[in-house]
């Protein structure tokens, strides 16, 4: 399985669902939720105008929350796409809009220094030859569905190849690209998968046209990495017993597109928990926003970056190029470790004390990490016992840190140990 070192160094990227269904602004698969035709979407289409749109803008959303790559959906399952395709109409450039919007996002990524990534979907809810199945829009049209019985996906799939081909050799060097998703199994009337996409040809023209690629695990054959989506594994990501490179990734409020009506939002303190929590499993956090129709990411969005890249600034030295460590971390709290820094991530706060168990003898110092001020350890006498205002002795390994009663002002504490 190839891997890519700067992946497992990163841990932290910016996902962005954009198309036209931030116009309808009620969630990514509108389309298909509400069984809209292409004409009653073609609304979208006709008013599609992100006139404020700044990609340089989001590309330092991204750099100042502490995000080290950018994934932008260049068509999602709507069919539409943000860049000039030698091979549809139904593209930004024919909004009016009148721009491709890739390039430059592209470009302003680059120069923030991040690492370029697209999304693509493999599914196609506008094209004349993607046969309709259970998750059409036209799905219980029985009208449409007679009309469309002649449909051949391998006509569909040269289309796919064609603008895989065209995006991966048209804007430089890509470092990383989603594919979205399979469905062959399950309950899909219709589902597709590798074999509709052709995909064991797909990923070798990928890795022909962009050999240092990391590709993901969603045309139906194994990519560079897994893709938990909107859940935390309990622990490791695992193929055939192996840990592999894995990736979870989240929204902010539930919905991918903008999604102006959904207010379930994920507090900052969570997130940087969740992006902790992947880390300290061997994984990464793609996190995503909705642009708005207009070309915005909103306020609420902005301010949650900020507060995540508050805590970045303090703390990335617990997050980049660090993964999981041996020892066992106690109720509450997580460790990521990179070579002989260990970091303990104190998830809720305790009085007093934390006991670390199997680090007895084994810390030279031990500090925070938002300000470096020491924090003093000890070993218990493991014949101690507990008294009126004595502590009894924890685990005989255990090396005791004694905490102060406030907890810092941070998202998530870090106590940074030197083994």
């Amino acid at each position: 399985m190839q891997h890519h070192a700067w992946f497992s160094e990163s841990r932290f990227g910016m996902f962005v669902h954009w198309g036209l269904y931030s116009l309808a602004a009620r969630h990514e698969w509108v389309k298909n939720r509400e069984r809209l035709t292409d004409e009653d979407y073609q609304r979208y289409f006709d008013h599609f105008d992100p006139d404020l749109y700044d990609p340089a803008e989001w590309a330092r959303l991204a750099k100042d929350a502490g995000m080290r790559y950018v994934v932008v959906t260049t068509k999602h399952h709507e069919g539409f796409c943000l860049w000039d395709s030698a091979y549809t109409d139904y593209k930004a450039t024919r909004t009016p809009c009148g721009k491709d919007l890739i390039a430059p996002l592209v470009e302003a990524v680059r120069a923030e220094g991040l690492k370029v990534g697209f999304y693509h979907s493999l599914i196609d809810w506008h094209h004349p030859e993607f046969p309709v199945d259970s998750l059409h829009p036209q799905r219980d049209d029985e009208a449409y569905k007679s009309a469309a019985a002649g449909r051949d996906i391998s006509k569909y799939a040269d289309y796919l190849h064609a603008q895989v081909r065209e995006l991966l050799t048209g804007y430089g060097r890509i470092d990383y690209l989603f594919f979205d998703f399979s469905y062959k199994e399950g309950g899909d009337w219709g589902g597709k998968g590798a074999d509709d996409w052709r995909a064991d040809e797909l990923l070798a023209t990928v890795r022909e046209l962009q050999p240092s690629i990391i590709v993901n695990d969603r045309l139906g054959i194994p990519g560079d990495f897994v893709t938990p989506e909107q859940y935390q594994p309990a622990g490791p990501m695992t193929v055939d017993g192996r840990e592999v490179p894995w990736e979870a990734c989240q929204t902010l409020n539930g919905s991918w597109g903008y999604d102006r009506d959904n207010l379930d939002y994920k507090s900052p303190d969570l997130l940087v928990r969740m992006l902790v929590d992947s880390v300290a499993k061997g994984g990464s956090l793609l996190l995503n926003v909705g642009p708005d129709g207009r070309g915005q990411i909103d306020p609420r969005a902005r301010r949650t970056l900020g507060d995540i890249g508050a805590w970045m600034r303090l703390n990335s030295r617990s997050v980049y190029g660090c993964g999981p460590s041996a020892f066992t971390a106690p109720p509450d709290c997580r460790y990521t470790q990179r070579g002989d820094r260990l970091y303990l991530h104190v998830f809720a706060w305790p009085f007093g004390h934390l006991h670390l168990p199997g680090l007895a003898g084994r810390v030279k110092y031990a500090q925070f990490l938002h300000d470096a001020s020491e924090i003093r350890t000890r070993v218990i006498d493991p014949g101690q016992k507990a008294g009126l205002t004595t502590m009894g002795a924890p685990a005989p390994d255990a090396l005791t840190l004694d905490l102060p009663v406030q907890r810092p002002d941070v998202a998530v504490p870090v106590i940074e140990l030197f083994l």
